[in-house]
């Protein structure tokens, strides 16, 4: 064929040729414009592996001291969710005493995960999809991330859900009328149109606060520390005053005996620590912008404390709305709107509105944050944290039916139950590498390289640490599913080992994780221990 015959093309050809020349130049385009070009990681090989937003925090961003990290606490504790979580404890049969001994419980070992493994993120200054390299391997880091992604977003719609209440009780306060709205929804939507509203209105409110960077959020965590808690007092002191004092409110005893009692009561246990376990794995997310390493040692006393009174104020609101309704009222804002009066309404718009800003933080500092972190490193090429907190808040509030999740108390203790089977096993082994394995030494730079020592091997896997992941959760599946669905039968012993999942989850995990490790060491990330002197080197 002549040089000129090898340059001729038919026109469909050239046609097909130009069309994917544009359309590949349409979507280089849409790349370079996407791309975080001026965020470039200082540590990472490239822009493939990290961004600045997963690099060791600067030491000028390391703004949070010990008081951020109790206002942080105080601020989380005082919130519809906490509030409720105490009044489910009564729904489901307890007494105030035993109630308030499964808050103590629950909410001491939930700080003691949170302390122990957020004190890696404030001495290393890395966020938790980070630290996940050293334990899990660099490439098997990112199935857990994944894990961690799909329990957040679940979790930020059940606080849009929180956030959409308030507005309603809000607009109730101002504009009685609006419970008259009718409703063009089927009932089997567990949700009305009112409310779709009230809905919408909270997610629009919330975006503003997304744009906030985390270093810089301690101050908004500090003002709702303040509000918040005033709110609360405020309801209490009126059931209070109501009931004609405190011995009415704590008249009520158990509902149920035997065995079911002591069930019920893990049950109880298990949801105390599961509120807050997505937090006993990605505390780091936050104590990275610690200025001490030591100050989220606080967390060990500011914990059980504030989540005791926040718990405690459920127990009462859920024994004091029986007595002053005849229901149960596992919710404050159900309490706040039957003030009906015009005095009683503008408490209610404040007690609302402070709920609403503590909805607003919670969402943020349990979800949001921690979201957009971990797609940060899935993708943090065109994702950063800013970035990442927006597209939490669509899939988080408009990918899920939250709704249906908070139909009841049970199915939110259900709902409460089935994350934490994960997340057990995530956090105890993430702790016991540290800890145990690695000694609390290990290379902050080999976290960023995707063939540094954390490799481990070609896929890039710690099989110790994914065999010790399988094992404790594989064996409670039987009773989560039972827990999600009721029409799946399984027998009674799964479904109270179920309730001992956490327990199972941390501890066998965290404890397979040591044994495989010290019996089956990898050597190259052994860097605490003192390496050998070779001949030739000497």
């Amino acid at each position: 064929m002549s040089k000129e015959g090898k340059n001729e093309f038919s026109s469909s050809e050239v046609d097909a040729g130009t069309y994917e020349e544009t359309n590949n130049s349409a979507w280089g385009r849409l790349k370079s414009k996407a791309a975080l070009e001026v965020n470039q990681s200082s540590i990472a090989p490239n822009s493939k592996w990290s961004n600045k937003d997963l690099d060791p925090v600067a030491p000028e961003y390391q703004t949070w001291r010990t008081y951020n990290f109790v206002t942080y606490w105080i601020s989380d504790a005082f919130a519809v969710s906490n509030w409720r979580i105490g009044s489910s404890l009564i729904a489901i049969g307890l007494s105030w005493k035993l109630a308030l001994v499964a808050v103590v419980l629950g909410n001491f070992i939930t700080a003691l995960v949170v302390t122990f493994n957020g004190l890696i993120g404030a001495r290393l200054h890395i966020p938790f999809t980070v630290q996940a390299r050293s334990a899990y391997g660099f490439f098997f880091a990112y199935v857990i991330i994944v894990f961690r992604v799909i329990i957040s977003v679940f979790w930020y719609g059940i606080g849009t859900y929180t956030g959409a209440e308030c507005i309603q009780s809000m607009i109730y306060a101002i504009w009685p009328r609006f419970k008259n709205i009718p409703n063009q929804l089927p009932e089997s939507a567990n949700i009305t149109t009112e409310f779709m509203i009230c809905y919408f209105i909270y997610w629009v409110v919330c975006l503003p606060f997304h744009y906030i960077p985390p270093h810089q959020v301690r101050w908004f965590f500090t003002f709702k520390s303040i509000v918040t808690p005033i709110a609360g007092f405020a309801i209490i002191g009126w059931i209070v005053h109501k009931t004609g004092g405190g011995n009415a409110v704590f008249s009520q005893g158990n509902e149920l005996s035997g065995g079911k009692l002591g069930w019920a009561f893990m049950h109880g246990v298990y949801a105390m620590v599961g509120n807050f376990a997505t937090l006993g794995v990605n505390m780091n997310d936050f104590t990275r912008y610690s200025k001490k390493p030591n100050s989220p040692y606080i967390q060990l006393i500011v914990i059980p404390i504030v989540f005791i009174v926040m718990m405690l104020f459920g127990i009462i609101g859920a024994n004091g709305s029986k007595i002053l309704f005849g229901e149960l009222l596992w919710d404050p804002l159900l309490i706040v709107n039957e003030w009906t009066s015009k005095g009683g309404r503008a408490a209610a718009f404040f007690c609302a509105t402070a709920f609403l800003i503590a909805s607003i933080g919670v969402n943020i500092s349990a979800n949001s944050i921690s979201v957009a972190t971990d797609l940060s490193a899935l993708l943090p090429k065109y994702i950063n944290i800013r970035r990442g907190q927006y597209i939490c808040a669509i899939l988080g509030a408009w990918c899920m039916t939250p709704w249906n999740i908070l139909a009841s108390a049970e199915s939110l203790l259900n709902f409460m139950d089935g994350y934490t089977i994960w997340l057990a096993p995530i956090s105890g082994i993430l702790i016991a590498d540290y800890w145990f394995v690695h000694k609390q030494v290990l290379s902050v730079e080999d976290m960023y390289k995707p063939e540094g020592i954390y490799r481990y091997n070609k896929w890039g896997t710690n099989w110790r640490a994914a065999v010790a992941f399988v094992v404790g959760f594989a064996p409670l599946l039987p009773g989560f599913a039972s827990g999600v669905n009721s029409k799946v039968d399984v027998s009674e012993s799964a479904k109270n080992f179920y309730y001992l999942g956490y327990f199972w989850g941390f501890l066998v995990g965290g404890g397979l994780h040591i044994l495989l490790s010290k019996s089956f060491p990898a050597q190259e990330t052994m860097i605490h221990k003192p390496r050998p002197i070779i001949a030739d080197e000497v």
